[in-house]
């Protein structure tokens, strides 16, 4: 799997990043999550991560052919939202050899890999209340 990069925010020692894939994807790093009272709010199936990233960090989907990167819905892959302006996603963990050597990710990090279709359905407005969890 080939990536292009799209963008990051990061700080000295973290590096949420996002990618766009050749295989119809986007494949997002972040923090590992191991904070029971996030944890305990979901349930992850074998196979799956759970990832905590900025929501500035999607303003790079401009860079593949999206009016902006603002979330109007917070739906799977959005799991959680965070009071400190993050948000909390679930996905397939990546396990292809050719992409994760493509990236440069520290233990504390790991990356999901969610259909764009899914990102893309995350920008469009909704009509009626806003379903936040």
């Amino acid at each position: 799997m080939k990536l292009r990069f799209l963008g990051k925010n990061s700080t000295p020692r973290d590096s949420p990043t996002l990618y766009a894939s050749d295989q119809d994807t986007y494949v997002i790093q972040g923090w590992k999550v191991y904070a029971n009272d996030l944890l305990m709010q979901l349930d992850v199936p074998a196979g799956q991560s759970v990832i905590e990233v900025p929501t500035e960090l999607f303003e790079h989907l401009a860079k593949d052919g999206h009016e902006n990167g603002e979330i109007k819905r917070f739906t799977d892959p959005i799991m959680i939202l965070t009071d400190q302006g993050t948000c909390v996603l679930q996905g397939p963990e990546m396990r292809d050899a050719e992409a994760l050597s493509q990236m440069r990710m520290p233990d504390y990090e790991t990356c999901i890999e969610v259909p764009k279709s899914s990102i893309a359905a995350l920008l469009e407005e909704t009509s009626g209340p806003d379903h936040q969890r």
